[in-house]
């Protein structure tokens, strides 16, 4: 029995001891930080398109209903 709880005291101490260090989890943190500006930076450029494109809808729709008499 003591021979089962010390094999099980050893691997409890691994998988505590095994965890990621503070390099690699200052690394894995700057990975998501960069890929969330990636993001950003797309979902903005995304929204300036269809800013633009609502614009150029709108001035087409102003200068077509003249023209059709209503």
């Amino acid at each position: 029995m003591k021979k089962v709880f010390a094999l099980c005291l050893l691997a409890g101490g691994l998988f505590v001891a095994c965890g990621p260090s503070a390099e690699e989890k200052a690394k894995a943190e700057a990975e998501a930080q960069r890929i969330a500006d990636s993001m950003m930076q797309a979902m903005e450029a995304e929204n300036a398109a269809a800013a633009a494109a609502a614009a150029a809808d709108t001035t087409a729709a102003a200068t077509e209903a003249p023209a059709t008499g209503k």
